[in-house]
């Protein structure tokens, strides 16, 4: 029975093959087409509404209940101090998290790595939380218990809590990519174990990691919903001072014109997201343009 059933399986021929794998090649063609080209019409109806709005007097602005007379300087000085603050957050936990955990909880002993493990687990499972969730936590500890209120600071805390996760699973996948043998050769020179790291682990691994720390940066500097949540403020007209002072960002600030009725508010919306596209894409582009360049000093 078995040997009949064996020989009533017969491998696929070579000729079908090579057409499965064809069409398999042209429907992944096709549906990579298809959404950049949805991406490409999307982009172009908000450049056409945005750029007759767009202009020196609209970036450097302050919004107003007139459309023809609104502008994003509050939202990009905003934007910028809160980016700023998230990077100085995020980025040395992250790393010192990463280095953490892979350098030292990893190769420590059975206790320490069921612990590792466990912090593993928790990390990936934090890295898909939604973001109004770290709003929710934002407002609770940083709004609340520490009376922070809706500053600058609290919103970029939130926002570092946001990007941690993501921040950690970047460095660490960075610092998997060190080869063991330039640690086993530091260490045959006498090196300790942080000497090991600071002086060949983490020159080795720095492209991954500024590359993985800018595009956190990057999804922080797109959410709105963790900011609204804290309560910062859609209609700022004045500029943060310090830390401690309210402010708006892009999105939230796109948010509220597109809330409203009125048509030039929409188009003023239009031309902020045209603001706030070319921030990402250099943001980007900076990432690429650090990776290659630590890539090919090693």
């Amino acid at each position: 029975m078995s040997a009949v059933s064996t020989a009533s399986i017969r491998p696929a021929s070579p000729r079908s093959r090579v057409w499965k794998e064809v069409i398999f090649q042209v429907v992944c063609i096709l549906v990579l087409v298809a959404a950049i080209l949805m991406l490409v019409i999307l982009l172009a109806g908000v450049i056409i509404d945005g750029m007759s709005r767009l202009g020196w007097d609209f970036l450097t602005s302050y919004p107003s209940r007139f459309p023809e007379r609104a502008g994003v300087l509050p939202a990009v000085v905003g934007t910028f101090y809160v980016m700023l603050l998230t990077a100085l957050f995020s980025f040395p936990v992250g790393v010192a998290a990463a280095i953490y955990l892979e350098e030292y909880a990893e190769k420590g002993g059975f206790g320490v790595a069921w612990f590792s493990r466990l912090i593993d687990l928790n990390i990936s499972n934090l890295a898909g939380v939604p973001s109004i969730i770290y709003g929710l936590l934002g407002l609770a500890i940083f709004v609340r218990t520490l009376a922070l209120g809706r500053s600058l600071l609290a919103g970029a805390l939130t926002l570092a809590l946001l990007v941690l996760p993501v921040v950690i699973i970047a460095c660490r996948e960075a610092l998997r990519t060190v080869p063991d043998s330039i640690r086993e050769a530091s260490y045959a020179l006498g090196a300790t174990r942080w000497q090991t790291i600071r002086h060949q682990v983490l020159p080795m691994a720095l492209p991954g990691i500024l590359t993985g720390a800018i595009l956190a940066l990057s999804r922080a500097i797109g959410e709105t919903a963790p900011l609204i949540t804290i309560g910062a403020i859609t209609y700022v007209a004045f500029l943060p001072d310090n830390v401690f002072s309210p402010f708006t960002v892009l999105p939230i600030q796109i948010f509220n014109w597109v809330s409203r009725p009125q048509a030039g508010f929409h188009v003023n919306a239009a031309a902020a997201i045209v603001v706030l596209l070319p921030i990402l894409f250099i943001m980007n582009g900076v990432a690429i343009w650090l990776r290659n360049r630590y890539s090919r000093r090693h």
